[in-house]
């Protein structure tokens, strides 16, 4: 089925003519909460909105300076009245201070989901079969929850415990009612497989964006599995909205900074990928102009059309992005259009990996 280039559903109630473009301020208040998609999580979750809001810049940790508490409490219910159902966070995103704020932003409102990780040590409480009770136990207390939605291993390490004995634990997890879904992020095709064979896998957290694309033919395995996909990176950390030029700077203690050590540095951000980015961005600019689109409802959107993508993650301190990124449930791309957008993502700065 094609769609035609606009986004039409959500603001014909507004009053606004069809196709415009509109500022934030013009915006505000228009989208309603039930115009927001929603889709299953895999072939036994829950349904979703196709727009999530992300914890890990709540957390403050690795992304400089954060604002005061109550505006990031505002965002998110921000986001929640704008049509946003479900959070996702970790117990490492600011040691807990992520599910800390976010258990203050959800109270009183049981109908929005959490989707929490577990990591691995040192960062993390561990993958040993106690560790991951006690870390679940943890992450309940700082979100004044008595059940996890969506429960997640942040990523594949079997350093200290075979990833079987850690599957087998966070499948107790559901059985004893501690969690309700279990998922993970950041794994291999092969691993989640093996996790098959103990419980479903009811969910996967891969990077996925215009500009980074490692992952993306693997999706349509996941979805044949009943795996459902939840994008994370999917505004390529800032880039993918416009504001980050070749004259931005980060503070030290921004993990895009460089000083972090992470990967999506060097794919991202490092000399040499930066610039090829961000000629991509620029060439994309055009494209959501005709679309009568903000460059980051093109970004989220453009994810949302990828075969087997049950949400995508978007994180953001500030109110007025959090209800432009809910937005981007509205729009919809042409078979055309997607076709003009790959040509231009060739030119990204991705170096995939065998």
């Amino acid at each position: 089925m094609e769609f035609a280039s606009s986004y039409l559903t959500g603001w014909q109630e507004c009053n606004m003519p069809i196709g415009s473009f509109f500022t934030p301020a013009e915006r505000h208040g228009c989208l309603r909460a039930e115009d927001m998609e929603l889709r299953p999580l895999g072939s036994r979750g829950p349904d979703i909105s196709v727009i999530g809001y992300g914890g890990w810049e709540a957390g403050g940790a690795e992304w400089g300076a954060s604002p005061p508490d109550e505006q990031l409490l505002a965002t998110m219910r921000t986001g929640f009245d704008a049509g946003i159902t479900w959070v996702d966070t970790a117990e490492i995103y600011g040691n807990g201070r992520s599910e800390e704020l976010i258990g203050r932003a959800i109270q009183g409102r049981q109908e929005i989901m959490v989707f929490t990780k577990v990591a691995s040590a040192p960062r993390g409480t561990g993958y040993h079969p106690d560790s991951i009770r006690s870390a679940a136990e943890g992450s309940l207390g700082r979100l004044g929850r008595d059940v996890i939605d969506l429960y997640q291993l942040h990523w594949l390490d079997e350093k200290d415990v075979p990833l079987e004995e850690t599957w087998g634990a966070m499948a107790s997890l559901v059985d004893v009612g501690l969690v309700r879904w279990i998922g993970v992020s950041n794994f291999t095709a092969e691993a989640i497989e093996r996790c098959e064979r103990i419980r479903h896998v009811d969910s996967l957290q891969p990077h996925l964006s215009m500009l980074w694309q490692e992952r993306l033919p693997l999706l349509p395995l996941f979805a044949s599995n009943g795996t459902g996909v939840i994008a994370y990176g999917t505004l390529a950390f800032g880039l993918l909205t416009g504001a980050i030029t070749r004259e931005t700077t980060f503070e030290q203690d921004d993990w895009r900074s460089g000083t972090h050590g992470l990967r999506a540095y060097g794919q991202l951000f490092a000399p040499g990928s930066l610039e090829s980015n961000l000629e991509v961005v620029d060439a994309l600019k055009p494209i959501a102009e005709r679309l009568h689109v903000s460059l980051a409802r093109l970004a989220l959107a453009w994810v949302l059309h990828q075969d087997g993508i049950s949400g995508a993650i978007a994180g953001s301190r500030s109110g007025e992005h959090v209800r432009e990124n809910a937005a981007a449930s509205l729009v919809k791309l042409s078979t055309t259009d997607l076709e003009e957008i790959q040509t231009v993502l060739r030119r990204r700065g991705e170096i995939l990996t065998p």
